[in-house]
């Protein structure tokens, strides 16, 4: 792996008797990405006339010491900030932005239909997800968003509960016995008792601003937002933990939607991408893995002017496959995936 070299130059004033008392950063040269496997390499410059002292290098809130070898961080946007010791106080540099890359591109996919089944062509589907043989759908837009238990063989409904007309519902995922559903820009998801699928209370957002798509890992609740942000919440209380950020081995990918928990990846759609894709994503870096070509799907559902994109993705463990459908698509597609002959 090639190691780059980034100078980093920490100008440190004095607190009294500057116009400027904030501390300045520059880059030389003006680089700021990485790959796995970069060296960080960081030079502290000050005026002569003053002397520094305990000099402490922070990626994010962690502290590092230099030379700093990018190896099994988190992918995506970090913060690299210094403090030190000037004439006993304490002094800080400004923050600066470095972005961290995946090494290699990711694996490109395809899919196999095994089985084609019936959808309601008027669900806006944001959240689908298996419970045994039970297929459990959330929907969206305003005055026909729903929590639906669905027969996905005939396609009906077996249990559909309208949502007040005031919220616009998003992703759902279920976690001992209860089933969580995001709302859109209402800064409010609900959780329901599985069994009887009623309301049973509900938490507000935190840092992120917007509910997309939700799953979980047995232990925690994973919830996307419309960027490249995907965030580990507590699912007792709904604080939000932590975060990865979605990122290849070129750029960091926003507007992820709905999404699957597979054998510890996280399965997600991407809204509005160039074509229909779906990524496999690790859930410990945010390493996009794989990128799924599901192009052609769409075609095969009824054209109806209300016809949106794919969105929708749930695994059934005892058929070890997966069923993809769309917003407001005619069809729910059961699919396996395999790696792209070359």
């Amino acid at each position: 792996m090639k190691w780059m070299s980034l100078l980093l130059s920490f100008v440190f004033l004095k607190a009294c008797g500057d116009s400027d008392a904030s501390p300045k950063i520059t880059l030389k040269p003006n680089a700021n990405t990485y790959v796995v496997g970069d060296t960080l390499k960081v030079q502290l410059k000050h005026k002569k006339s003053l002397a520094l002292a305990q000099v402490q290098y922070f990626l994010d809130d962690t502290p590092i010491t230099l030379p700093f070898v990018f190896t099994a961080e988190k992918l995506g946007d970090h913060q690299l900030s210094a403090t030190a010791l000037m004439e006993e106080n304490e002094v800080k540099a400004k923050e600066r932005s470095v972005r961290l890359l995946k090494s290699s591109p990711p694996e490109l996919w395809n899919y196999t239909i095994v089985n084609e089944f019936p959808h309601d062509a008027e669900a806006y589907t944001q959240g689908l997800e298996f419970d045994g043989e039970d297929l459990y759908e959330s929907t969206g837009l305003k005055g026909k968003s729903s929590l639906r238990k669905v027969d996905y063989k005939s396609g009906e409904p077996t249990v559909n509960k309208p949502l007040d007309k005031s919220y616009f519902g998003e992703g759902l995922t279920l976690l001992n016995d209860k089933i969580y559903q995001l709302t859109w820009q209402e800064n409010t998801a609900f959780v329901y008792d599985k069994n009887s699928m009623e309301l049973e209370t509900s938490f507000s957002y935190d840092q992120s601003k917007e509910g997309w798509g939700l799953c979980n890992d047995g232990e925690y609740l994973y919830k996307s937002d419309g960027s490249a942000k995907i965030w580990r919440l507590d699912p007792v209380t709904g604080k939000e933990l932590d975060y990865i950020e979605a990122t290849t081995h070129k750029t960091i990918l926003t507007k992820i939607n709905e999404l699957e928990w597979v054998d510890g990846k996280i399965y997600a759609n991407t809204y509005q991408f160039q074509k229909e894709v779906g990524v496999v994503i690790d859930p410990k870096t945010g390493a996009i893995e794989r990128v799924i070509d599901f192009s052609g799907l769409k075609e095969k559902v009824d054209q109806i002017p209300s016809l949106n994109v794919l969105n929708g993705i749930a695994y059934h463990p005892r058929r070890e496959t997966f069923f993809v459908t769309g917003k407001n698509w005619s069809k729910i597609f059961e699919v396996t995936l395999h790696p792209r002959k070359k």
